[in-house]
């Protein structure tokens, strides 16, 4: 049975919507997974899982089965099906269907449910509060890589949308989002220094660590000025299907700057009153950590 790439709606900040269900399948954990041909739905992604799954509800007959979990599945060219991790495909890879697999309760549906349609109502509370962390996020990477751009030494070949030397890319090990925050975690190690960022003091510049303080005042002046600007944010989507690779793009005081993304995101900055982040490197100077925090109007 072939099934198309879903087409997702979340991009644009839908939270509900209608679509026929295409297929159900049960998962290795005896949990419902359901396809429909379209969803408002964010699955998590199995590659990059930064920002957590929609929950909702999933509507058939007048029944409403909690969405628990949202999932990204793959459908094979020889039918073969697999979730989340278990994925043995490149993203994107053509020959392959790409799922948004709505997760209910055990036996919630059966094969009986394919044809019908199904109301699909994402909670909205708890989007706009993922939404607002992962702008936060990108926020957060642009004024970051401003404030260390004076740390490096030479061209480390990779540069943001403002021209800053792009520490946020290339220090990356982990980006996680929740209702509260986001939380990134940068390694500091050989690979990063031999592209050219300083760590310790140098006529110029204090050591790291000292310099904590200063850079993130830096930083929560820049966000704050950002947000007060109003600035607008959109997703640029060049399609509908799950896998079309979009852009985030704000209108930011300092010009114009995108990021590629995945997720969702706020439609203007005037939906926070405030951004801050917290700075901290570890005691051997390899990590640092950036906790990102909005406060929503």
């Amino acid at each position: 049975m072939s099934l198309p790439t879903t087409h997702v709606s979340f991009p644009a900040g839908a939270v509900t919507g209608a679509s026929p269900i295409l297929a159900v399948h049960t998962l290795p954990d005896g949990r419902t997974a359901v396809v429909t041909g379209a969803t408002p739905f964010h699955p998590v992604d199995h590659t990059w899982p930064d920002q957590p799954a929609d929950l909702g509800t999933l509507t058939v007959d007048g029944t409403a089965h909690p969405v628990v979990d949202c999932l990204t599945g793959a459908l094979g060219p020889d039918g073969a099906f697999a979730a989340g991790g278990d994925i043995p495909a490149r993203r994107g890879d053509e020959e392959w269907s790409w799922l948004v697999l709505h997760v209910l309760p055990a036996g919630a549906l059966g094969a009986e449910a394919v044809g019908r349609t199904a109301e699909l109502a994402v909670d909205a509370e708890r989007r706009g509060l993922l939404s607002a962390a992962h702008t936060g996020c990108h926020l957060l990477a642009l004024a970051l890589n401003a404030a260390l751009a004076p740390r490096w030494r030479k061209d480390p070949g990779r540069a943001d949308a403002f021209g800053h030397p792009d520490f946020d890319s290339l220090a990356m090990d982990s980006s996680v989002m929740d209702t509260t925050a986001s939380t990134d975690t940068y390694r500091i190690g050989k690979s990063l220094k031999k592209k050219g960022f300083t760590v310790d003091a140098t006529e110029e510049l204090p050591a790291l660590a000292d310099a904590l303080p200063a850079l993130t005042a830096e930083v929560n002046a820049r966000l704050a000025a950002w947000v007060a600007a109003d600035a607008a944010v959109r997703i640029e989507v060049p399609g509908p299907e799950l896998t079309a690779r979009r852009r985030w793009h704000a209108e930011l005081p300092d010009g114009p700057a995108d990021i590629a993304c995945g997720g969702t995101h706020l439609h203007h900055l005037g939906e926070l009153t405030g951004l801050r982040t917290e700075l901290t490197l570890s005691a051997d100077g390899a990590e640092l950590v950036a906790r990102t925090s909005p406060e929503r109007a």
